[in-house]
């Protein structure tokens, strides 16, 4: 650490670090000294296999914000003493350095629709801010992250090569995944429509994600690593997907899934608040859509896994990501459950 913090003329004397979050990707430590907390985290090279094309993005955002939207509070890596915002350590880790913003905090599981309301109108936000900057920009940090065609070809191939008797053993959850296909369908028609247009995207808008002051207010959005070009459907789906129900998708007793009623209008006005002045009539129309996108794409992504031996996720126990995948489509069809009166609340907020 300290190797580290010499880049940014922080010496070893009365300086504590800890660690933070439960983050599986990066590693996170908040360093203090006499004067100032910083956060400290160190980049997953494995995840991100081109780090300075994170820290291209974020820089170009830096100068977009600074120029356009100064009053936004658009948490900038410091610079280092070679005048890089990333710098590296003697074994090839990457690491980069924050300033820490006072009185703020973060919550790792949405517990309220008011917690809801104000990440998801920090996601909106961030995105509305950017809307005339070109997103062609940005560079691709992780390729074909949320492209469901693409998910959806490895989920086919896993069933030509994948395990047999795991294949066997999910065959009822792998014919309800085919049979819903035409959420592929609808997102080939989206990603070949004009009306529909590449946005920056936060692509992880987990709750974790937003900063909010002492009052519960939401002050930013953070973790910008997975920036890049994108459609709004994965940051409003990725919220659905992890606000909506209070399991989460590790739970097993898939009774305790639900979608509740309110945290979605809190989604809905949080983030159309800020977006419905700049969204096409078509985006709109696929808010609903959203949500079903990234959920069957997370239930294919799961149940691939398993049927390939666990390779990606890995496995805490026998058939783990089997219950991930049986979770999620249990949560997907919640969704579908409840798609009339959804889809009137979305109305509701966009005609307020």
């Amino acid at each position: 650490m300290f190797e580290i913090l010499r880049h940014y003329d922080i010496g070893p004397s009365n300086v504590t670090i800890q660690k933070i979050g439960t983050g599986l990707i990066n590693h996170t430590w908040i360093v203090g000294t006499e004067q100032s907390r910083f956060i400290l985290q160190r980049v997953n090279e494995n995840v991100f296999t081109e780090p300075y094309d994170i820290a291209h993005n974020i820089d170009c955002l830096s100068v977009f914000f600074r120029e356009h939207y100064p009053e936004y509070r658009f948490v900038s890596p410091e610079t280092a003493i070679s005048g890089n915002s990333l710098v590296q350590d003697g074994h090839g880790g990457y690491y980069r350095m924050f300033p820490f913003v006072p009185g703020s905090s973060s919550v790792e599981v949405v517990s309220t629709p008011a917690q809801a309301y104000e990440a998801a109108a920090q996601f909106g936000r961030f995105t509305k801010l950017l809307n005339k900057f070109d997103s062609s920009k940005l560079r691709t940090c992780i390729p074909d992250f949320h492209n469901l065609s693409l998910r959806y070809a490895n989920f086919l191939t896993a069933l030509q090569n994948g395990d047999a008797q795991r294949i066997k053993e999910s065959f009822a959850l792998i014919e309800f995944l085919k049979n819903r296909s035409d959420i592929v369908s609808r997102y080939e028609q989206i990603i070949r429509d004009e009306n529909f247009q590449l946005r920056v995207t936060h692509h992880d808008t987990k709750i974790s994600n937003v900063l909010f002051d002492e009052g519960g207010n939401g002050l930013c959005v953070i973790d910008l690593d997975t920036v890049m070009a994108g459609y709004f459907i994965s940051d409003v789906g990725d919220m659905m997907r992890t606000y909506l129900s209070p399991a989460n998708e590790e739970e097993s007793d898939f009774s305790k899934i639900e979608v509740r009623d309110e945290f979605y209008h809190a989604i809905v006005k949080g983030y159309c608040g800020e977006m419905k002045e700049v969204m096409t009539t078509k985006e709109v129309d696929a808010i609903f859509y959203s949500g079903l996108f990234m959920i069957y794409m997370q239930a294919i992504r799961f149940l691939t896994d398993h049927l390939l031996g666990d390779p990606y996720y890995g496995a805490k126990y026998e058939g783990h990501n089997l219950v991930r995948a049986n979770n999620q489509v249990v949560l997907l069809q919640r969704l579908l459950e409840k798609q009339s009166v959804l889809e009137e609340q979305i109305s509701d907020v966009i005609l307020a």
